[in-house]
C-alpha cells in the first residue's frame, strides 16, 4: 500500500488520453503533403511521448532516434502543427477508468495537476474537449518550461505552485520519462501498463506500482 499523497500530477498522452489516432492521422497527412510514404498508426504509437517536434522528426526518418534534413524538418513541422490544431481531439479518447479515477481523486481532497510535454496549444483544447479540464488546479505544458520531462523541473514547478512538498507528491504516468522525472523530483510514481513507452515494458523502469486502469489506484494507495 502506497502512502497517501497531498498532490497528484497526471501525464496526458498514454495516461489520460489515447491520442495516437489523431497523431497518426496528422503524421500520415503530413507525409502525403511532402510526397513521402505514410507511416501508419502502429509506428506512431511507438514514437509518441517526447513532444510534437520529436514526433515529426521520427516520422520523417521512420526511426525512433536520429535527425532528418533540416530543410525538410522546417518544412514539415508547420504542416503538422496546422493539421494537429484541427485534429487534437477528433479521434482521441479517454482511457477506460480515467473518469472514475478523476472523480475519486476529487473526492479525496488531494490537489490534482496535469504535467505534459505536449504544447499548451494542443493540451488545453484536448482536456477541454474531453471534459476533464475542470479537475486540474494546474496544467503545465512542454512549452511553459525550460526543460521537459524526464527532467524534474515541470514536477517541481507544479509542486511549488500548489504549495506541496515533492516528498508528499505522486505522479501518474506511462513512460520512462515520467519515472525518471518522478525519481529525480522525489515523487512517488504509479504507471499505466497501457501507455506509450517506445515498445518497452514500463515495469523495467521500476515505478512504485503499475496498474491496468487508472481506477485501480483507489485500491493501492492509503487514501
Amino acid at each position: 500500500m502506497l502512502q497517501r499523497p497531498e498532490m497528484v500530477l497526471i501525464d496526458v498522452d498514454g495516461t489520460l488520453v489515447d491520442s495516437v489516432p489523431d497523431l497518426a492521422f496528422c503524421v500520415d497527412e503530413m507525409m502525403k503533403q511532402l510526397d513521402m510514404p505514410v507511416r501508419g498508426e502502429a509506428s506512431v504509437r511507438h514514437w509518441v511521448g517526447n513532444g510534437v517536434e520529436r514526433l515529426v522528426k521520427r516520422g520523417l526518418i521512420n526511426e525512433l532516434n536520429g535527425e532528418p534534413d533540416d530543410a525538410l524538418y522546417n518544412k514539415a513541422l508547420p504542416i503538422f502543427r496546422e493539421l494537429y490544431a484541427e485534429n487534437t481531439s477528433v479521434r482521441s479518447c479517454l482511457y477506460d477508468g480515467v473518469p472514475e479515477a478523476l472523480e475519486f481523486l476529487k473526492s479525496t481532497g488531494v490537489k490534482i495537476g496535469c504535467v505534459t510535454n505536449k504544447a499548451s496549444e494542443f493540451t488545453l483544447p484536448i482536456l477541454n474537449d474531453l471534459g476533464i479540464s475542470d479537475y486540474f488546479e494546474t496544467v503545465l505544458c512542454g512549452d511553459q518550461v525550460e526543460r521537459k520531462k524526464p527532467d524534474p523541473q515541470p514536477l517541481l514547478m507544479s509542486a511549488e505552485k500548489l504549495g506541496v512538498s515533492p516528498q508528499a507528491s505522486m505522479m501518474l504516468g506511462d513512460s520512462m520519462s515520467d519515472v525518471k522525472a518522478a525519481r529525480a523530483a522525489e515523487f512517488s510514481i504509479i504507471c499505466m501498463s497501457y501507455g506509450y513507452n517506445h515498445g518497452e515494458d514500463i515495469r523495467d523502469y521500476n515505478p512504485d506500482a503499475v496498474v491496468d486502469s487508472m481506477a485501480d489506484i483507489e485500491a493501492i494507495v492509503a487514501w
